[in-house]
């Protein structure tokens, strides 16, 4: 575990910090906003996720001796500036869209007012946690979405780095997944984990045989036999034999997931195992998992589609500064006018339209107050004010009301989002 964050950051973070201060405005008061120009290409919603490892982040967030000798050394800004970071704390305010929240295009899920010198720092670890765990629970909340009441679990480890297999795991289980094979997800953030044996396990043994009676012997009949190692048949019957037909489940990790299972959920039937579940874990997707919704499938494990590969579109998420107050503290709106990356400026109001419980559209005043009505929700809380973090967002109470969270969201969200095709985003966003 790393001792400090401050390092996990673009270079330019802190030249910024040293020419601000040498012009004069380094505590000018600015509110960035972190935010997407548009869902990727197809998507419906986006879910928000990221938030409260964000905030553990930023805790950590400080420059100790081996950080300063190192930009010292590295002479990555002046010895002023390291005066600066020296005492560093970020004392600013933070409000956002609620972790599992659904979000749109140019949703201000993440709104910092802060002193620039302060605010520019968190830009780069803000977007890599934000951008990661959102895109991680998009693609999951519509793989949740395609398996239904299904048990449905990640185990994609093994497709990413050490650190993200973790971020992925947590953010899959805030958006509906049941469990991980990650036990260091299951230790941080208190999510059920999952997991028996792989073909390695049965390649060990002499024969198909020997591995099942291990593993039954081991972990009782109510255990997962991996079933496709050699001939998936024969290894159902084998894992019957050996088990009997009070045999928890049947693994199938290889073919057409759509032929397999028929043909094994007859096959056990015949053998008298009727209760004998069937799980399948062979590159799943979200449409892949939404085909096999009329076969006789319980269990889904996915794995590299739901922490990396084409499955997880990036955010986009930005951070850009909106507003920020001028010598006579009044606040001034500003914006980029680059094509193509334009934004607005001004400090963002965040509303849902509801029409019977059902939202229709995305509210966004600019620069302005609205009172919200009875048919209208406020999106953006407090999650750190003066520098003290909200700790009801943080560790694994804040994982399983960002579930809670995500559960109510996608019943709020019209029939449209849920559908797998490519289509336009389920609400519009409108600036009021």
């Amino acid at each position: 575990m790393l001792k400090s964050t401050a390092l996990l950051t673009d270079r330019y973070e802190l030249t910024m910090v040293q020419a601000a201060r040498r012009s004069g405005l380094a505590d000018r008061t600015c509110v960035f906003e972190v935010f997407s120009r548009q869902l990727p290409a197809g998507r419906r919603y986006g879910v928000v996720a990221g938030t409260g490892r964000l905030l553990d982040e930023i805790k950590e967030f400080r420059f100790g001796t081996e950080e300063l000798d190192w930009l010292a050394a590295a002479k990555v800004v002046d010895s002023e500036t390291i005066d600066y970071l020296a005492n560093f704390k970020f004392t600013g305010d933070i409000w956002g869209y609620r972790e599992g929240d659904a979000y749109f295009a140019y949703s201000p899920v993440l709104v910092v007012e802060a002193p620039f010198e302060q605010g520019v720092l968190l830009e780069t670890m803000i977007l890599s946690i934000m951008n990661y765990d959102t895109a991680v629970a998009s693609a999951a909340s519509r793989m949740r979405n395609a398996a239904g009441n299904r048990y449905l679990a990640e185990m994609g480890g093994r497709r990413t780095n050490e650190q993200a297999a973790v971020a992925a795991a947590r953010a899959a289980y805030i958006a509906g997944f049941d469990a991980t094979s990650n036990l260091e997800a299951g230790r941080s953030w208190n999510i059920p984990t999952m997991g028996t044996a792989a073909h390695a396990f049965t390649l060990l043994h002499n024969n198909e045989a020997d591995a099942f009676k291990a593993q039954v012997e081991t972990f009782g009949t109510g255990t997962t036999l991996l079933v496709d190692t050699y001939n998936t048949d024969e290894g159902v019957r084998k894992a019957i034999e050996i088990a009997g037909t009070s045999l928890g489940a049947v693994r199938i990790d290889s073919g057409d997931l759509g032929v397999e299972v028929t043909r094994v959920r007859k096959l056990l039937d015949s053998l008298g195992a009727t209760n004998t579940k069937i799980t399948v874990t062979n590159d799943l997707d979200e449409h892949a998992i939404a085909a096999l919704a009329a076969a006789p499938v319980e269990n889904y494990g996915v794995g590299t589609s739901v922490v990396t590969g084409s499955g997880v579109a990036t955010a986009g998420f930005v951070y850009k500064l909106v507003a920020h107050k001028d010598d006579t503290d009044n606040w001034v709106s500003v914006s980029k006018r680059s094509a193509n990356k334009t934004n607005i400026g001004g400090r963002k109001q965040a509303l849902r339209q509801l029409e019977n419980g059902i939202a229709t559209k995305e509210l966004l005043a600019a620069g302005h107050e609205v009172s919200a009505s009875q048919t209208q929700r406020e999106l953006l809380v407090p999650l750190v004010t003066e520098g003290l973090v909200e700790d009801q967002f943080v560790g694994a109470a804040g994982v399983a009301a960002a579930r809670e969270v995500h559960r109510k969201a996608m019943l709020e969200l019209p029939i449209q989002a849920h559908r797998l095709q490519r289509g336009e985003a389920a609400l519009p966003t409108e600036f009021i």
